[in-house]
């Protein structure tokens, strides 16, 4: 019988969380998981207009959002 793991993240998503609906247009979330590309494109285009913001904040809530190396955030 295979023995299966799941690699999680160092990462919080109740920390990520907090940082996405506080500052979510600017991307302090995606600073904080490691994605320093798209933290920049959420800074220059405010959360991509608002949209990327929302999108983000259902994902991270639902458990579907990854860190930089794509591994789901730890509880």
């Amino acid at each position: 019988m295979a023995n299966y793991t799941t690699m999680t993240s160092d990462k919080s998503r109740n920390k990520a969380l907090k940082y996405c609906a506080i500052g979510g247009w600017f991307g302090i979330h995606q600073y904080y998981v490691g994605n320093i590309g798209k933290g920049l494109l959420y800074s220059c285009t405010f959360g991509l207009c608002g949209i990327g913001w929302i999108v983000d904040l259902v994902k991270i809530s639902t458990g579907n959002f990854r860190d930089n190396s794509g591994a789901p955030l730890r509880q």
